[in-house]
């Protein structure tokens, strides 16, 4: 199948941002009452094609966006797309966020769904065991950029997971290369994608 045939979860602008009430630029952590406000919209969720969003401003895709962290040190797992990497547009970018689209579960609320869909790219990607990252994910805000033209078919649900660095492995080495920095290292580096840039404030 395609990329562009996947059937991804989806949610009206309108509804989403109550008619652009509770729109915003940038990170907004999970204390501030519009997050709560757009988070209950998720429950009107629609599936759609991938290939019928990507230039569609009427609906935002919902992005899972995981800020890695290790248990022990605090280090942020920072990676960076090479050229063989899925997203071209971010290519060569630095990133601290593991994720992607959404499908829906059956049987599942859409909450549930979204953690879900998060650990399985934690999986995918680097490794980390789907259960272990199901108890250890923790939603911590939304991200939404419309200065972008990626950003404005897209909203981003952040959770933060701490693991033990030693699990983590990167499968698909041809497309991720990864290292672990403290705060300090995390916060100065300066070719993030935009998204990254940020998550500064909590990395």
């Amino acid at each position: 199948m395609s990329k562009w045939d996947e059937q991804i979860l989806v949610v009206k602008r309108e509804i989403l941002f109550n008619n652009e009430k509770n729109d915003f630029y940038g990170f907004l952590p999970k204390e501030d009452e519009k997050v709560k406000k757009i988070v209950d919209t998720f429950e009107h969720y629609e599936v759609k094609r991938r290939g019928d969003m990507e230039e569609n401003p009427k609906y935002k895709q919902l992005i899972g966006y995981v800020l890695v962290k290790d248990k022990a040190t605090k280090e942020v797992l920072v990676y960076r797309r090479l050229v063989g990497g899925g997203e071209a547009r971010l290519h060569g970018k630095a990133s601290v966020g593991i994720g992607g689209h959404m499908n829906e579960v059956a049987g599942k609320t859409i909450y549930e769904m979204l953690k879900i869909n998060a650990a399985r790219e934690l999986n995918e990607e680097v490794g980390v065991d789907e259960n272990y990252a199901l108890k250890n994910l923790h939603f911590v805000g939304l991200i939404n950029d419309d200065k972008e033209v990626v950003g404005q078919v897209h909203v981003g649900v952040v959770y933060t997971c701490e693991v033990d660095k030693d699990i983590v492995e990167v499968k698909e080495d041809d497309t991720l290369v990864i290292k672990w920095d403290n705060t300090e290292e995390a916060r100065a580096e300066e070719n993030y994608e935009t998204w990254s840039a940020f998550l500064k404030p909590i990395m």
